[in-house]
């Protein structure tokens, strides 16, 4: 009987999105019997702004069996407790998405609901007071979670801030040791089977031509597969996240180097800050309907950090997604299947998931139409839900100062947003739904950070005395304090475990 595998994969794009999946491919299936080829060009700059990542980056690296320090020198990378939010709500505001949970569960029921009425009786302070990474983060502390039984010390989840394009680099030599095939080209034709209308090769500008089983597309916002050849289509949510363009520009590093990233809310959008340990990144994302590129530049050059290290790299995007990731034998991976602006740092981790969901459901050569419908509507899914918790920065705003905050704050908003948002003002209510991204700790920082605010609690709050109440709180206060302090300052991590070499500093 016919082998009925695939026996060559060949990934079209390289920068985040195409060796990462060049890695995973490469460490999971192998390139015994499966081919790995990877076509990329040095003329195609990439657009490099994902510097920024969430927790789910350390089980792919693990998973590839990367040593993570080994891998934070190599990209001069710095470690990532959650995101401050400057501005958002109302200006002035100050507000922090930690990652992991607040307080702990009391009796099964979830902690906010019980924080939520010790704070209308003035009898607690903030959340920022109940979550380790939270205080830990203002501290400018890091400490990777340990073995300390019934101690939050035991889970400290993280992420890093890092280099893009030199973690495309690490992961490019990683690949090619894993006996991944990097050819530079630069694509010119895609030849597709007459009846069934699969891709069978690509034609590169030096002629050569390359057959192959399957495709991932990773050519960034042209999409030059997935959409020039296959002709998907695209769904548009600019409606729902109006800003459509960024501007990028390097500075240079900057004395503290604080473990979490900054995003500021300004008139006419907001601008990130991830520090490095060679530079900080940084960027202003904006929408043309409501400033002009010379007004964004200005406003992001005069809130810099420190000195710039070149000119503003301009980027335009629609916020959306292709209509199908996987179409026929073909799966778009990163830019080309979509974007959503980088608020909540979940570019790279969309690369990690599309080429994760893929492995769990890889296919054969053929007839695999169950599994890529299967595939499909799980990603639909995942975006739908990451879309819904980004526009709940933009909706959730008191901000009338400019025609962009008025939009947003006016706009109307998907029904399973709405409906998230009756839920927790009527009674505190958060679910997660359909292992969605961002789980409800999340949901609770960004609704209490900008002031919306429930009507009342779970009932079942009220079996505890007030009294034991405010104990179990103090208590856990104190716990979480003092875990806090333990920490050690995140430079002095980051030289113990990861520091670039100096020559790498020049």
């Amino acid at each position: 009987m016919e082998n009925n595998n695939i026996r060559h994969i060949v990934i079209v794009g390289g920068g985040t999105a195409g060796w990462m999946s060049a890695a995973a491919l490469s460490r999971i299936i192998g390139t015994q019997n499966c081919k790995i080829t990877l076509i990329e060009s040095e003329q195609i700059g990439t657009v490099g702004v994902g510097e920024a990542s969430i927790p789910p980056i350390v089980e792919f690296n693990n998973l590839l069996g990367i040593d993570a320090d080994e891998m934070l020198r190599a990209t001069q990378g710095t470690f990532k407790l959650g995101i401050e939010f400057i501005n958002w709500g109302r200006i002035g505001d100050s507000y922090m998405h930690p990652f992991g949970v607040f307080g702990r569960t009391i009796l099964n029921v979830s902690f906010w609901h019980y924080w939520k009425k010790a704070r209308d009786l003035g009898l607690s302070p903030g959340l920022d007071a109940y979550s380790l990474n939270w205080l830990a983060a203002k501290q400018n502390r890091f400490l990777r979670a340990g073995n300390v039984p019934n101690s939050p010390l035991s889970k400290v989840p993280h992420a890093y801030h890092f280099d893009a394009g030199l973690y495309a680099r690490f992961l490019r030599k990683f690949s090619t040791e894993l006996g991944v095939n990097r050819i530079e080209g630069l694509l010119e034709q895609v030849f597709q089977d007459p009846e069934s209308g699969f891709i069978t090769g690509i034609k590169l500008q030096d002629s050569k031509l390359i057959n192959g089983d399957f495709f991932l597309d990773c050519t960034g916002f042209r999409g030059l597969l997935i959409e020039q050849c296959l002709g998907t289509g695209y769904e548009d949510w600019t409606h729902y996240l109006p800003c459509n363009s960024a501007q990028a520009v390097p500075t240079e590093a900057i004395s503290e180097k604080h473990p979490y990233t900054k995003s500021i809310a300004h008139s006419i959008g907001w601008q990130w800050r991830i520090p490095l340990q060679h530079r900080t990144g940084n960027g202003i994302v904006y929408s043309t309907e409501f400033a002009s590129d010379e007004q964004a530049q200005e406003t992001l050059l005069s809130n810099l950090p420190s000195a710039a290290l070149t000119d503003p790299r301009p980027l335009r995007f629609v916020t959306g997604k292709r209509k199908q990731s996987w179409n026929k034998n073909c799966l778009a991976i990163g830019l080309s299947s979509g974007f959503m602006e980088p608020l909540e740092s979940t570019s790279i981790h969309l690369i990690q998931s599309t080429i994760m969901r893929f492995l769990s459901l890889f296919p054969r050569r053929d007839n695999f139409d169950a599994e890529m419908n299967r595939f499909n509507n799980a990603m639909d899914r995942e975006l739908r839900t990451v879309r819904d918790f980004l526009i709940l920065h933009y909706k959730a705003t008191e901000r009338n100062d400019s025609e962009l905050w008025n939009y947003c704050r006016n706009m109307a908003i998907p029904d399973s947003l709405q409906e998230k948002l009756e839920l927790y003002r009527s009674g505190s209510w958060l679910e997660r739904d359909n292992q969605e991204l961002f789980g409800v700790d999340s949901w609770l920082s960004v609704l209490d950070g900008q002031h919306v605010r429930a009507e009342s609690y779970s009932p079942l709050v009220d079996t505890l005395p007030t009294d034991k109440l405010e104990s179990i709180l103090r208590e856990t206060r104190g716990v979480i304090a003092q875990c806090a302090t333990a920490m050690p300052p995140h430079e002095d991590f980051i030289r113990k475990h990861c520091a670039m070499a100096d020559h790498e500093s020049s």
